[in-house]
């Protein structure tokens, strides 16, 4: 791991612990730093001018949330509190590579030669999807255009059922979300579901009053913040897939299920949930994610950094030690990108860092390579060749 991405892993954490009104224990036991340079760096921790500055800086928060919000209170709403999250990251960040550290090269990079760019085709993800209707008859929504029917709206960026529950048989919608895109449902119970790049939603157009409320992830990614059970006559909320079932009472949780991996990732945000996974179940606790191997037929259960799970219904990359396979996989579904290797060991190297889902693929990839991880790459089309 470069010292760079090492100051990004430990600017998160002492984010995390400045939310809370903790003394960053991080920075203390850090082997990064001698003890007058973490002096320094606390001493600019604590200045809040400097870090106003920084917030403003960094494109992927909102400029006019009050810093008092991002200084105060752990008890402010867990969707809040992981956006703040990102903001105090960034700002940590900011702190820590200026100054001192510049005076170093902590990227320890040599002048490389310019990437190259033919026929560039690749545009940055939107919100667009098509919606498949009970007749079988299929909608294209997308920014900028709306739709509308007796139970139906969107306004090209969301769409929304009306509350109003089935009588006896229910009528099935599809919501499908290609590469480049993404898109937000409120379901007729009042339940709110973020899709990803290449997901696939099934669900009713209304569900059937006291009766379990069911929807599928037929394929892809979901993050859902579910109406609770005591609103719906104790009705529960059920998120099927081909290898799992998750029943839920009332609560955030993300779900990955993409068809070309071979596992599921369930995590949970805040409430509760159980995966019943053949014929056996797990229950989660918030900041739990299962992981299920779908060849194996196994589940394990780990403590993860939400925030880097949920980031991308934020707008944001969240990388943590994640290899480079694994991020190519991921921006190739937001760029509809095809990422090429010119050398395998490249695929297994590690990045860590927070970069926005509004930067173009060229910045993205420019980041990575300034941080060392790849020499150069190439763009041909919507074909990306990496050095």
């Amino acid at each position: 791991m470069t010292l760079f991405s090492k100051i990004i892993v430990l600017s998160k954490r002492i984010a995390l612990s400045l939310l809370k009104n903790e003394q960053p224990t991080a920075l203390k036991d850090s082997e990064i730093f001698n003890e007058s340079d973490k002096t320094h760096i606390l001493k600019n921790l604590t200045n809040e001018s400097l870090i106003k500055e920084r917030l403003k800086r960094a494109n992927q928060i909102d400029e006019q949330k009050d810093w008092k919000t991002i200084e105060g209170k752990i008890d402010i709403p867990v969707r809040k509190f992981y956006w703040y999250y990102a903001a105090a990251a960034a700002a940590v960040i900011g702190i820590l590579v200026t100054g001192y550290f510049l005076e170093t090269d902590p990227f320890n990079n040599s002048i490389e030669s310019t990437p190259t760019i033919v026929n560039h085709t690749i545009e940055k993800g939107t919100d667009k999807a098509t919606l498949t209707l009970g007749d079988g008859s299929v909608v294209t929504l997308e920014k900028g255009s709306s739709f509308k029917t007796s139970n139906i709206s969107s306004n090209g960026k969301d769409i929304v059922y009306d509350k109003k529950r089935a009588t006896s048989k229910i009528s099935y919608n599809y919501l499908t979300i290609p590469r480049g895109g993404q898109y937000h449902i409120t379901l007729s119970d009042g339940s709110q579901v973020w899709l990803n790049s290449e997901s696939q939603l099934k669900y009713p157009v209304s569900f059937i009053d006291g009766e379990t409320r069911q929807v599928e992830l037929v394929y892809g990614e979901a993050y859902f913040d579910v109406s609770p059970s005591s609103k719906h006559k104790g009705a529960e909320f059920k998120v099927y897939n081909d290898a799992q079932e998750i029943q839920v009472l009332g609560t955030e949780f993300n779900v990955k299920a993409y068809k070309d991996e071979p596992h599921v990732y369930t995590t949970l945000v805040e409430g509760k949930v159980a995966v019943n996974f053949n014929g056996k179940k797990q229950n989660l606790t918030p900041n739990q994610q299962s992981k299920l191997n779908i060849k194996a037929n196994t589940l394990d259960i780990a403590i993860v950094d939400v925030y880097n799970e949920i980031s991308w219904k934020e707008g944001v990359f969240s990388f943590e030690e994640k290899s480079l396979e694994d991020i190519m996989k991921i921006l190739s579904r937001w760029y509809d990108i095809d990422p090429i290797f010119m050398n395998h060991s490249t695929k297994r190297e590690e990045f860590n860092g927070i970069l926005s889902k509004d930067q173009n693929i060229e910045d993205i990839l420019n980041s990575i390579k300034n941080f060392g991880i790849i020499k150069n790459y190439e763009i041909k089309n919507k074909i990306v060749v990496i050095e």
